[in-house]
């Protein structure tokens, strides 16, 4: 017996925009049938679905749980990014990598690293 990690779920409040949000980080689309209460991306695809849920409170203080992404073209991605709708919040570099976080348009706290 062995456990697989099968989704991550997104609580939000607009489910289909949010999932267009991250269907474009990750060049792909959002699967068929999303609508404002429930959306996925990559449900199809190896490896975990992203699950849009909507609630009705908003976020309150820091996420507790945060998606970490990598590129090799790291400046790019990061305007590329930004140009769906990121927020640029901070940048580092320590432990020998160095990293930008951002928030997505709901405020969910995210990391893209530079991949050598």
């Amino acid at each position: 017996m062995s456990v697989t990690l099968e989704s991550i779920a997104f609580d939000c409040a607009d489910a289909a925009a949010l999932a267009t949000f991250w269907a474009g980080v990750l060049s792909t689309e959002v699967d068929a049938e999303a609508n404002e209460f429930f959306a996925t991306v990559n449900r199809a695809a190896d490896g975990p679905t992203l699950m849009f849920l909507q609630v009705p409170e908003p976020r309150n203080g820091k996420n507790r749980l945060h998606v970490d992404l990598a590129a090799t073209d790291w400046a790019a991605e990061v305007d590329r990014l930004v140009g769906l709708g990121a927020k640029r919040l901070d940048e580092h570099n320590e432990y020998g990598t160095h990293w930008i976080t951002l928030a997505d348009p709901e405020g969910n706290v995210f990391d893209l690293a530079e991949n050598h």
